[in-house]
């Protein structure tokens, strides 16, 4: 079953310490198993141009490549967006 590539990819846009970003992966824990997540720590070297994008933004996600949210969990919004995606995906 290839069931797993076909995941959406929630990508969140960090740095430490972020609390906030603490509290969002808290929010989206009950959904873990509907997506495949990584985490981009904007102050790596390599990272800078995300880090000159969002340094006052964070958390900021996105899913399947696409901004999502920043901030905080729009929970309705990323229901709403990855539910689309699964659909695309069936």
């Amino acid at each position: 079953c290839s069931a797993s590539e076909n995941k959406p990819v929630l990508t969140l846009f960090t740095k430490k310490p972020c609390p906030l970003c603490d509290e969002a992966k808290e929010v989206l824990e009950p959904y873990r198993r509907r997506f495949i997540f990584q985490e981009v720590d904007i102050t790596l070297p390599e990272n800078v141009s995300w880090y000159d994008k969002y340094k006052y933004d964070i958390p900021v996600f996105h899913l399947n490549g696409e901004f999502l949210m920043k901030h905080r969990v729009d929970i309705q919004k990323f229901e709403d967006q990855l539910m689309k995606l699964e659909l695309q995906n069936d």
